[in-house]
């Protein structure tokens, strides 16, 4: 098979990396919007907008299935893209929640959802969360992280600080959404600022297990071929996948 990956910029590749991981597809495509990241500022419309201009690149390619990686995206245009498109494309929302479901927590144990300004307001983790009968979630914009992993910011001073603005007036949470691909990439951070309490509820790892539940996938025996293309500066895209991956 054939997977494509969109993302608004370099934070999808957090998900390729637990499909490689997994190893359950033959080829990826992965596609970054780096001339325009982040779509997380950006309002509903032209979210969808890019979205549609993403799908148009992937209708270059063969492939089985999409996945948009990024959180927005998956918050916003959906319905949009699968309207035209032959193929299915999946979101990460409903795979994280869908994590968060499977685990060992209680209803009523606290949950923080950290997303960008667009996927918070969407609303789209709480009221799924809600439907399942959580009832301790605090949602949090938390876009200044975005910059910081996208300039290789993963730990130190300037991260702590970030960390502190945001977190210092919260419960711990034993749960972490981490609703932007980019935010994987400061998990270990993050734990650490809460003393490794929390469960971390990772995009890429909640979408492999989502896969696994709902598609009939084989372990292939070869490492997938990895192709990376990007709107802008590629070669800055394929230097960062190397770092990451």
């Amino acid at each position: 098979m054939k997977i494509g990956v969109f993302d608004s910029g370099a934070g999808g590749l957090s998900v390729v990396k637990s499909l490689l991981t997994h190893n359950l597809f033959d080829e990826i495509i992965y596609y970054g919007d780096t001339a325009r990241v982040p779509y997380g500022p950006k309002d509903k419309n032209t979210i969808i907008r890019y979205s549609l201009e993403a799908l148009e690149f992937f209708n270059n390619f063969d492939i089985d299935l999409l996945i948009t990686a990024c959180n927005t995206v998956s918050a916003y245009a959906l319905p949009e893209m699968n309207a035209q498109s032959n193929y299915p494309i999946l979101g990460v929302i409903e795979s994280g929640v869908m994590a968060l479901e499977n685990s060992n927590l209680s209803k009523d144990d606290p949950i923080l959802i950290m997303a960008t300004r667009a996927t918070i307001n969407s609303g789209r983790y709480r009221v799924a969360l809600e439907k399942l009968g959580y009832t301790n979630i605090t949602s949090l914009q938390t876009g200044l992280f975005v910059p910081l992993v996208e300039e290789g910011i993963f730990s130190g001073k300037l991260l702590e600080a970030t960390m502190e603005h945001y977190f210092s007036d919260i419960e711990t949470p034993k749960a972490i959404i981490l609703g932007c691909t980019h935010f994987p990439l400061i998990g270990d951070s993050l734990l650490y600022y809460f003393d490794h309490k929390p469960l971390l509820i990772h995009s890429g790892e909640a979408i492999v297990e989502y896969l696994e539940a709902y598609y009939d996938l084989e372990v292939k025996e070869k490492e997938a071929n990895l192709k990376i293309f990007a709107s802008d500066n590629v070669a800055g895209l394929r230097k960062i996948a190397d770092k990451w991956l």
